[in-house]
């Protein structure tokens, strides 16, 4: 017997035909898997709005509570963009002097947040040089380990030849 494909809107509209047709809430809940907590809330919601209320509905919050406010987020981006060469804490410096007591300054880490998620700051570039530099050195302090290591083999054999 093949798998029987159906979505969470026919589950749920199965459900509440269930109740429709007079089944009782635990019963009917306890055959689909759900709690009766669920099961009314389910039903209710169909009472209150129709069949629209049984489709998924959104999990975004309806408001951000720290959310930076927009004039700021703009203040930041024009800033960067007019003194390119400027970086996060300096146009955090200046906000802090502007903004003093009007608005909450944005705190340190939202600033380079800010500029990263408008495409304003540049990233990547010194990681492969430090790897290359990186490589170098360590090719280097092998080389000086090796020696190290046949200086002090040589030693060992120059003593057990005097010591005979």
């Amino acid at each position: 017997m093949p798998w029987r494909e159906t979505s969470v809107m026919e589950e749920r509209l199965r459900f509440v035909a269930r109740l429709l047709e007079g089944e009782g809430m635990s019963d009917v809940c306890r055959e689909f898997g759900i709690s009766r907590k669920t099961g009314y809330k389910i039903f209710n919601r169909y009472k209150d709005d129709g069949l629209e209320a049984l489709t998924d509905r959104s999990r975004r919050p309806v408001r951000y509570a720290n959310q930076l406010p927009e004039p700021v987020e703009a203040m930041i981006v024009r800033l960067k963009k007019d003194k390119p060469h400027w970086g996060a804490r300096k146009i955090r410096e200046l906000l802090v002097r502007k903004l003093a007591g009007d608005v909450r300054v944005p705190s340190k880490s939202t600033v380079p947040a800010v500029l990263d998620r408008h495409g304003l700051v540049a990233h990547g570039g010194n990681v492969i040089i430090k790897a290359e530099v990186a490589s170098v050195l360590y090719g280097i302090a092998d080389s000086y380990k090796r020696e190290a290591r046949w200086q002090d083999t040589d030693a060992k054999v120059r003593r057990r030849l005097r010591g005979r």
